[in-house]
Parts: structure tokens; C-alpha cells; sequence
């Protein structure tokens, strides 16, 4: 499919530069803000809530630094003259309150004295602006505001009850003004054709996407607002679903080399010292049915932490390898690359290793190193390569690249897997994941694979106890984590301590927003590495005790270095950041202490706790935080504690946190198609949404007959806009 730029890209009007639609000034100004440079991305721009005339706004719930807007009453109004300035000229300070009835807010205007006759006592108006603070008090300063004046002929109940449009918006772009320049972009959209054919819009009974646009934006009634969502909701869903439909079809009909069992899987098999899990076992079969087939595979592998996604994976390497094919594995960080290849050349033994010279390949590695690799790869006799975004040089070639194994697929953009995919002739994709999918972002994210799941783990893996430690509620409890952990490193055993920051105020990895405190209040500092490191080198319980920091900060070489004398139990305990979050295998590690925990969503918070118990002994978390028992940060930690299961806990994540947050970003930097449609909210839409786009593409496969929609499909949902919904 050809593609486009993401965003809200449709056809005809919907394409016409804002330059063209509305002053150059205020087209450049919204680019700037939001991205925008199409008249589509402009009627896109959806409200993000509606107010009434009628309802005041909560002033309390403000919070210092954010920009907000809000309906209130005018209560007071004062002028004052203040002292001349340096040039003598005389000025003024209006101040006015507002209030919703209980709590008030103070607005300032600065040699605008004739505001008082706007804003005067009595009158209601929309106010936009930053909430500042002066004297203690909470303020906005010449806030942009809208008058609530009733208008000659509007029953007074209606004009009250009419909603008015929120936008998302910024200091330099008030929700009035965006409302009166979508109002211009609405005039001049026309008719576009609708890419949601006839028959499907009547049998979900929606209305056309232009009357829908308008309506979302100029409701009469809260009503019209439902309605106009619900047909644009169903609107990005069918178009999401065709677009994720019409590719996996397209990989249905690439012709690629069958690639069939043999001695080398034979022998692999009989040399593991466990036996398969069922859903290893099911799920390899799978792989080996895909391999057979003489079409490419398109296979989505996702399965709790330590659940062998790398064995299944390297099986499928050696079906691949037995007819002189090679594999690439991909994966986002070194750490991770050399952690694979070590897991990869001991599974397969002296033997096979010796056989199919397993060969790492990465940015960082010494130049005669990287070309001996290069060499390897390029003559076919490295069969199985792991490597790094080196991978995708245009100096790494392969004599038969069969296979591409993707780990952690949510670290690369759809055009970092694509160069590699374009080293071979329509090779296999396997692509891995250790963060398990809720069932409707698989739906949604990825429609275009097969998805298989590994649910249970291999025997050998210990039980994990998690608990929840406040240092202020239990300071007795957390001081005995270090009592405890002493307890673990004299029976010989290890321990990781993970920071959300390097050192204080760099913060790395994490996936919570820092800039936002979920209930207003200044949330506590935040654990660093460097500081903690100097801290536990002092408690006396580890005294003695080999202690190191591992960061993204330390070097490739640091890395490494720290990791084989953790491995090699050098090291005692590792202070890291979440560097470590995945492809760490240390079984001799069976504590965790992770502060600050709350600065941690869900499912980073199960990826760090599969770092323990992967060996003989019980592994113990312990999730250090301060935050409020009530707060939704606490609820996600006792959440996290009481269960192992990541797909129920990737379940709690979508519903606390949204697809926004769960979904994450590409790298590639494309933004997210889903501007109106809710995956944790929309299952029904998304279900029904694919069920008609499967009729429409079965009946008219290239859709020719479906003119508009073949079009939004490649202008709207591209490649970098569907990497955008992929897991965080």
C-alpha cells in the first residue's frame, strides 16, 4: 500500500493546507501548537469535553502550572492605580474575582482598565489560562475569556443547557480562539465524500462523517455530542480495522521459500533439559505450520516474563537454518542483544553453536570486531545474528535472510522493521513481546498478525511475593527490607534496587507522566541511583557488601562489565534503573527493591519483578512508595502485588490508564489515528467495525469499488500511524 504522513489526513477537503483555509498567521500558530497542517487535521481536532452555561466550574480541583479553562461568575471587581512606570506613564491593575459558588479565583489585567466594563459583578463568562500563584492566592493572568451573554429571541433554559466546546489547547492558543478558527475550517469543508460505504453507515445507523464533524463541534443540545462520537468513533474503527485487514491480506499473497523441520530442531529437542510447555508446544507448531506454507508468516508471540518466547523463537531459527536460511534477531538495547545471543549459543550447546555461529552484531563493537561479523553474515555461515539497529545498516548484507525475529517490538518503528525485512526476499516475521496484550489493543494494534500466547511458564520458575511499603506509614517495615535483604546475600543469594532516576532530576525509562501529580499535591522527590548507592553503602545491614550502580547513562563496556560480574555474583546488589527492565537473567537473583514505585505503570512494574525468581529459591518485591493509600498510583501498586499475572494486570493498566498510556508511541514519531474511538471503552464498535470491513474487503479485495475508502485507508492510516498504537 502506498502511505502517507499520519494524522487526520482524508481525502479532498479534508487535504487542503490550512494556509489555504485560514489566515497564514493563525495557520502557522497552529502548526506550532499541535502539528496541524491540513484543514483535516483542523476539524479533527476534537473538543475534549463540553460545558454548560448553566454549570460553574469546580475552582478548587485548580492546579498551579496548568493551563485550564473554566466557566465562573464575576463576584467582585476592583481598579487600582499603581506607581508610574520608569517613562511616568500612569498603571493600572484591574482585579477581578471569580467564583463557582464556593471556592474563588483571581484574574489580573495590567493597564486594562476598561475590562471592568466586560467583566462585571453579576456576569458568567468561559475563562482561559495558566493558574498562577501571587501572595498565596491562585490567579490567572489576562486570561482569554468568552462572555455568556444571553442572546434576543434564545429561551433562556435552552441557552443555558447549550454546550459549549472545550479543546484541548495552550498558552498561546485559547479554547475560544480554536473554536472560532475550527468554525472557519467547518465552513469552508464542503462536502467530502464519506469513506464508510452506504450500506454499512445504514445498517449502523450513522450519519455522514462531515454532518458528524459538525455536530461535534456545534452541538445544540448534549445529545448531538453522543451521536456525532459515536459515528466518528465508528468511523476511525472501520477504518483501522480495513487498513490492519487489507494488510494481513497482503501478506497472505507474498510467495516466500517453504522452510520444513529437520535434524537440526531434532537435535535442539532432545538436548533441552526441560520438556516444552503445552503452549510453547502449541504455539511452535503454529510457527512450523507458517514456515511450511510458502507464504510469509506474520506472527505475534506474546507470553509472560520467562515464559521461553526465546526458545519457540529460536526453534523456529533452526527450521530456518536447516535449509541454509538465515535469522535476525532485533533487539532494542545491547544488553539485551548480548543477554539473547549468551541464552541463544547456550541452548543450542557446543555442537550446534560450533555449526550455525550464533554472531552478534551491534553499534558499539570494536571495528575489526564488527567486521569480522559483517563477513559472517554476509557469507551465510552465521546463521542465527543478534543484534542492534547495526542490523539495519546499508553495510549488512545476508546471503539468505529467511527469518526476522523482532523482541521487544514496541522499541522500533514500522520503517526500522521494514529495512530489515528488505535484506531478504519476503521473509518470515516473528515478532516478540513480554508485555502481554489486552485482547482489544490486539484487536486493534494488531489486526494484521496472527497472535499466538504463551501463558504458562516453565517448571523450575519460583513463586514471587510482592508487598507494598510506605516509608512514612511503616518506617519500621522498610527498614527491615535491608534486614531482609541481608538475610538473602548471606545465603548467598542477590538483589536488585531500581530508581526511576539516574541522579536527582534525570529521570530515565520510565512511563508515568512526571509533570502531572494525579491529585494536585507535590508528590515526594524522587529515588536516584546515585544517591541511593551512596545511601545503601552506608546502612549497616550491607555493610561490606559488594554494591554498583547500573544506568542508560554508563557506557557500552560499563555494561557489560557490570553485567558479567552480577552474573558471576561479584556483585551483590545491583542499583539499577530500568535499563534492567528486560532480557536480564540472573537466577541467582531473588530480591527486588523498587523505590520511588509509584513513578511506574503496571506493566513495567511486572517486566522489573520478572527479574527475580528465575531460578531455584522464591523471589521477594518489595514496592517502596509514599503516595496516598486512596491515590489511583496506590491502587496500581496493590494491584501489581496481588496477582503474577500480567495479562490480568495489562487488563488493570488499560482501565486506570487508557490506551494513550498503555499503547505508548512509535519511535518513528508518528501520532496515534484514534482520535475519538476508546479501545478499553469501544469493544463492541471495534468487534462489530471489523466484522464489516472483513464483508466489505471479501466481496471487493482491492477496493475499486469503494473509491473513498481505498483512499483514506492509504492517506490516513499509514504504516507510521499504526505504529503508534503499539504497546508501551
Amino acid at each position: 500500500m502506498a502511505t502517507k504522513r499520519a494524522g487526520g489526513a482524508l481525502p479532498d477537503g479534508f487535504e487542503r493546507p490550512l494556509e489555504r483555509v485560514l489566515p497564514k498567521a493563525a495557520a502557522t500558530k497552529l502548526e506550532r501548537a499541535f502539528g496541524m497542517q491540513t484543514l483535516g487535521d483542523l476539524v479533527w481536532h476534537l473538543p475534549r469535553r463540553y460545558a454548560k452555561r448553566g454549570e460553574l466550574t469546580e475552582l478548587a480541583s485548580l492546579v498551579p502550572g496548568e493551563h485550564v479553562t473554566v466557566v465562573a461568575k464575576v463576584r467582585s471587581v476592583e481598579n487600582r492605580d499603581l506607581q508610574r512606570d520608569a517613562k511616568g506613564r500612569p498603571r493600572t491593575l484591574t482585579s477581578i474575582t471569580i467564583t463557582d459558588g464556593t471556592s474563588e479565583l483571581d484574574l489580573a489585567f495590567f493597564n486594562q482598565s476598561w475590562r471592568k466594563d466586560d467583566l462585571h459583578q453579576g456576569v458568567t463568562a468561559l475563562f482561559s489560562g495558566t493558574v498562577g500563584v501571587y501572595k498565596g492566592k491562585r490567579q490567572l493572568a489576562h486570561p482569554d475569556y468568552e462572555l455568556f451573554d444571553e442572546a434576543e429571541g434564545i429561551d433562556a433554559e435552552e441557552w443555558a443547557n447549550q454546550p459549549v466546546p472545550i479543546y484541548p489547547a495552550t498558552a498561546t492558543l485559547a479554547t475560544t480562539k480554536i473554536q472560532a478558527l475550527v468554525a472557519q475550517g467547518l465552513d469552508a469543508l464542503g462536502d467530502v465524500p464519506d469513506p464508510v460505504p452506504d450500506a454499512v453507515r445504514r445498517a449502523q445507523k450513522l450519519m455522514p462523517v462531515a454532518d458528524a464533524l459538525r455536530l461535534a463541534h456545534q452541538p445544540k443540545v448534549e445529545q448531538d455530542a453522543y451521536r456525532a462520537r459515536h459515528t466518528l468513533a465508528w468511523h476511525e474503527a472501520f477504518l483501522l480495522q480495513t487498513y490492519l485487514l487489507a494488510t494481513r491480506d497482503w501478506f497472505d499473497t507474498l510467495p516466500t521459500a517453504p522452510r520444513h523441520p529437520g535434524r537440526l530442531l531434532e537435535r535442539f529437542d532432545a538436548s533441552l533439559p526441560w520438556r516444552l510447555t503445552d503452549d510453547q508446544r502449541a504455539t511452535g507448531d503454529e510457527i512450523l505450520a507458517d514456515l511450511a506454507s510458502g507464504t510469509a508468516m506474520h506472527r505475534l508471540v506474546q507470553g509472560e516474563v520467562g515464559s521461553g518466547k526465546t526458545v519457540v523463537a529460536t526453534r523456529a531459527m533452526l527450521v530456518v537454518a536447516e535449509s541454509g536460511g538465515q535469522s535476525a534477531l532485533l533487539a532494542p538495547t545491547e544488553v539485551l542483544a548480548v543477554q539473547h545471543l549468551r541464552s541463544i549459543t547456550r541452548a543450542l550447546g557446543p555442537d550446534l553453536a560450533a555449526e550455525l555461529q550464533p554472531t552478534l552484531l551491534t553499534g558499539q563493537m570494536p571495528a575489526s570486531e564488527r567486521k569480522r561479523a559483517l563477513l559472517r553474515i554476509a557469507a551465510g555461515s552465521a546463521r542465527i545474528v543478534v543484534g542492534t539497529h547495526a542490523l539495519l545498516s546499508e553495510r549488512t548484507s545476508f546471503a539468505e535472510l529467511g527469518l526476522v525475529v523482532i523482541d521487544e517490538q514496541h522499541r522500533f518503528g514500522v520503517a526500522q522493521r521494514e529495512s530489515l525485512r528488505a535484506k531478504g526476499v519476503h521473509p518470515h516475521t516473528l515478532v516478540l513481546t513480554a508485555t502481554p496484550i489486552p485482547r482489544t489493543i490486539a484487536m486493534t494494534a494488531f489486526g494484521d498478525l496472527d497472535v499466538s500466547t504463551i501463558r504458562s511458564l516453565p517448571a523450575g520458575r519460583s513463586p514471587i511475593k510482592t508487598f507494598v511499603v510506605d516509608p512514612a506509614e511503616q518506617p519500621q517495615l522498610f527498614g527491615r527490607i535491608w534486614e531482609r535483604m541481608r538475610e538473602e546475600l548471606a545465603a548467598g543469594r542477590q538483589a536488585f534496587v531500581v530508581c526511576p532516576a539516574i541522579a536527582p532530576g534525570k529521570l530515565e525509562g520510565i512511563d508515568r507522566d512526571e509533570e502531572a501529580p494525579e491529585d494536585g499535591r507535590p508528590q515526594p522527590p524522587v529515588d536516584d541511583v546515585t544517591t541511593t548507592l551512596e545511601r545503601l553503602r552506608q546502612v549497616p545491614a550491607l555493610v561490606g557488601r559488594q554494591i554498583a550502580p547500573l544506568t542508560g547513562a554508563d557506557t557500552t563496556e560499563q555494561k557489560d562489565a557490570v553485567m558479567r560480574a552480577f552474573r558471576a555474583r561479584e556483585i551483590d546488589v545491583l542499583v539499577a534503573t530500568t535499563v534492567i527492565e528486560v532480557g536480564v537473567d540472573v537466577p541467582n537473583a531473588t530480591m527486588m527493591v523498587v523505590l520511588s514505585a509509584d513513578r511506574f505503570g503496571v506493566s513495567q512494574l511486572h517486566q522489573l519483578r520478572g527479574r527475580i525468581g528465575r531460578g531455584e529459591h522464591a523471589g521477594l518485591c518489595m514496592l517502596v512508595s509514599a503516595t496516598d493509600p486512596l491515590s489511583p498510583a496506590r491502587e496500581r501498586l496493590d494491584a501489581v502485588a496481588s496477582t503474577l499475572d500480567g495479562f490480568a494486570l495489562a487488563e488493570v493498566d488499560l482501565e486506570q490508564r487508557g490506551e494513550g498510556d498503555v499503547l505508548g508511541a512509535a519511535q518513528s514519531g508518528g501520532r496515534s489515528g484514534l482520535r475519538v474511538l476508546r479501545v478499553a471503552r469501544d469493544v463492541s464498535i471495534i468487534e462489530a467495525a471489523r466484522d464489516a470491513a472483513r464483508a466489505v474487503l471479501d466481496d471487493d479485495a482491492t477496493l475499486a469499488e469503494h473509491p473513498a475508502l481505498r483512499l483514506a485507508v492509504h492517506a490516513r492510516l499509514d504504516p507510521d500511524a499504526r505504529a503508534a498504537l503499539v504497546t508501551a
